[in-house]
């Protein structure tokens, strides 16, 4: 059973209500900015140091992906989860995991897309002006 861990954001955003704007890997690093509903003047910006596995998908593939037990630790109006034991950490080969001890498995949800990032560093959420080329 995959238990959500919430992290610190810096605006409540129910899962629903938000969408991903925009994602940039270059290096290791990553950057996605995040709709903030109700505001075309900012993004939630997620940052990343030391990445090394990313998935996006649909909430729908998401669902498929769960067991018979709950998911436990979801909050209402949070977006932002560090995750233990969910399918996608589940399915990393030992080798990795040996690897990358400190490697650790962040999920965050919208209405329309899943984040999932493995990475060693911690994530960064902050609010940003928005680009005007989103």
């Amino acid at each position: 059973m995959p238990k959500y861990h919430p992290i610190d954001q810096p605006i409540a955003m129910k899962p629903g209500d938000g969408n991903l704007l925009n994602l940039v890997l270059k290096g290791r690093d990553l950057v996605a900015d995040f709709v903030v509903p109700g505001d075309a003047q900012h993004t939630l910006r997620l940052q990343f140091e030391r990445v090394h596995i990313i998935r996006t998908l649909d909430e729908m593939p998401l669902s498929t992906e769960t067991e018979d037990t709950p998911n436990e630790g979801i909050l209402a109006d949070h977006f932002a989860y560090l995750v233990d034991g969910a399918h996608f950490w589940n399915q990393q080969s030992s080798a990795f995991k040996i690897n990358f001890p400190n490697a650790r498995h962040f999920r965050f949800l919208t209405g329309w897309t899943c984040l999932d990032v493995i990475a060693e560093g911690q994530p960064k959420l902050s609010v940003v002006l928005r680009d005007d080329r989103d």
